[in-house]
Formats: structure tokens, sequence, C-alpha cells
């Protein structure tokens, strides 16, 4: 896995070099123009991002590269300067930020769920109450017929099978969105694993991105694991309904995943959405970042480079690149938070002067 971050890093350091002249000896590198915008991250809004920059690569002429190497790698690659926005699905906490060499901004894109996906024959729609995900994810129940999973799913003719949980192996924004819930309904992961991007699993097997562990569950017999939604539709793997605070049983969808976000968003943007208490909402959803840094002008990167990007990013949250959110089972960003989105991105300044 380092072996290949590495060859990306390389990848991405060629591009920006070609791209933004990153060289100290370049005096003019101010003035170059942008041939290229470069971006790395998370897998779980992969789907999205492929789809729209291809779209706007094709409309304005300006290369758009992203790579999904986790969130944790995006992160690392926006804090050694390699890339011109990072992506991820856990916003950096006061710790992280601190940690960063400059101020750093969130800018949402869209909301997503994180599915329970596994493989049964048959394909039954199952129920999982908070209860049983604690059972399962922290191997304390081992087999599908088990007496917990019968009485939550009695019209369920459940198979004696045992149950491989698969978990992702790399630094992940979707880990930490599906520890994030676990910890909130759980007392005891709370205590004994607690949320983050990479966690000390007490059973399972790994895998890398989404699609490494919707691959393993599809290819597993009795697998359950937690992915992306897109990546379960796109592959048809069984999800579960999972029983939110008010007791209903969900499944993700755009409505929702929408109901999820009703309350209000802090100005930085940096919220959870997890265990949320809407009635009607999906238990473990969230919005999805881009990071950047506030200030453009590191590492000799050109002024039109920073414009381009943030001009790219703009459109992203804009009404034409928000409509594609749905043709990939992902929740457009309500108005709120794209006024919030836009308020973030006024705060970018190159040189000091607002782009």
């Amino acid at each position: 896995m380092k072996k290949l971050q590495l060859i990306f890093t390389a990848i991405i350091a060629v591009a920006l070099l070609a791209s933004c002249g990153n060289s100290g000896k370049d005096k003019t590198a101010n003035n170059k123009k942008a041939k290229s915008i470069t971006g790395a991250g998370a897998t779980f809004p992969q789907p999205f991002y492929n789809k729209i920059f291809k779209g706007y690569t094709k409309d304005q002429g300006l290369l758009v590269t992203y790579g999904g190497i986790g969130s944790g790698g995006g992160i690392r690659s926006l804090k050694d300067k390699i890339v011109d926005f990072g992506a991820s699905d856990a916003f950096l906490n006061d710790k992280k930020l601190a940690d960063m060499p400059e101020e750093v901004l969130h800018i949402p894109t869209c909301l997503g769920a994180v599915v329970a996906a596994y493989n049964l024959p048959g394909k039954p729609e199952l129920k999982f109450t908070p209860e049983l995900m604690e059972g399962v994810f922290m191997g304390k129940i081992t087999n599908w017929n088990d007496a917990k999973i019968a009485a939550v799913n009695p019209e369920v003719n459940l198979p004696d099978l045992e149950i491989t949980v698969v978990y992702r192996s790399d630094g992940s924004g979707t880990t930490f969105i599906f520890s994030d819930y676990m910890s909130k309904v759980s007392a005891e992961w709370a205590e004994k694993i607690g949320a983050g991007k990479a966690l000390q699993w007490p059973v399972g097997i790994g895998a890398k991105g989404n699609p490494g562990v919707a691959g393993t569950i599809s290819q597993t017999k009795g697998a359950i694991g937690y992915i992306g939604s897109e990546y379960a539709f796109a592959m048809g793997i069984p999800i579960a309904s999972l029983q939110n605070q008010a007791g209903n049983f969900i499944k993700p969808s755009v409505e929702s995943v929408s109901a999820s976000a009703k309350g209000e968003m802090p100005a930085d943007t940096r919220i959870s959405l997890t265990n949320t208490d809407a009635a009607d909402g999906y238990p473990i959803s969230s919005f999805t970042w881009l990071i950047i840094y506030k200030e453009q002008n590191y590492n000799n990167r050109s002024q039109d480079q920073a414009a381009q990007t943030i001009k790219l990013i703009d459109w992203v949250v804009s009404a034409d690149a928000q409509k594609e959110t749905t043709k990939v089972h992902y929740a457009p960003l309500p108005e709120t938070a794209v006024a919030k989105a836009k308020a973030v991105l006024s705060k970018v300044t190159y040189n000091g002067k607002a782009l």
C-alpha cells in the first residue's frame, strides 16, 4: 500500500510541476496559466467526482484529475502540498487543523450514506438494530442464524453460515463515518474501539478503498462490511435497513440522507450527521468535503492555478454539478450548505488578497 501511495504521490508531483511550474528558480511562476488541476483523497464520493470532473474537463478544456487514495491519503497529500485540493469524509478536528502547515478550509460537496452491505444466499432483505451492529462488527455475533439476528428478522430464513466482517485497511473517511456512528450508539464500541479513520479491529479482514471492500464482500459468502452506498448499488450487493433514533428502520435514499441534514450547519461546515434524530433520516449519513489552503500562494503556484482551482470548487457546489448527485446515488447539498460553502470560498486569498 505504501509503495502504491508513493507512486501516486510521484505522479501527482510531476503533474503539478508541469501545470504550475513549481520551481523556486522560476521567477515567472506567478504568471503561468493552469494546464491541469489535481486532487486526491476519499473514495466514498469518488463516483460523483469522476462524473462531474469528466464533464468539467470536457466543457472547460482544463484537465481535472482525481486519485481515490482514501481520506487519509488526501489529507497527507494536501499537507505535503502536492495537490491543488484534498478530499475527505472526515473533517479535520481542531488538533489536526493545528497540525497542518497553513490554515485549511472545508467545502462540503454532497451527502452520502455508509451502508452495511452483505453477501447471503438469496439476497434476503435484513433489518439491523444498533445492538445487532455492535454484536456483528465487534465479533460477538459470529453466525448468520444467531437468535439475535433472527429476532429482528423473523420472516427471513437465515443460513447456518459464519459471518466474515470486512473493514477498510487504509486510512478512510468511510471508516470515520461508520465508527463515529457506532461510537454514538454503542458505549462499548466507544470505549474499546472509538472513532477514527484507522482502527484496531477486533475481528474481520481488511481491504483497501470502498472498491476493495465491496469486491471482497461480493466474493465472500457470509461477508458483511461497510461501504459507500453507491458501491453497493453499482455491484448489486444487498444492504440492511438500519434502525434510527426514532425506532424506524430506514434504507438509504436521496430522501432519507437529505433528511439527516435538516439541522443547522456551522460557519466552518464541520458537522457530524450520524445517528440523526430525524424520524425519516438514515442514521449513517454524512457530508463529504474538499479541503484546500486558505492562502493559495504556496510552492510557487501561479495565481491562475489558484483561481482555476477555486473556480472548479465553486462549480462543484453550483446547481449544474449538484444535479448530478442523484444520478450516482448521492444527495445534493441543501441550500443552506451551498451558502455556507460559498461563504468559505470567499475567504480564499492569493498573496493575502481575495481571489
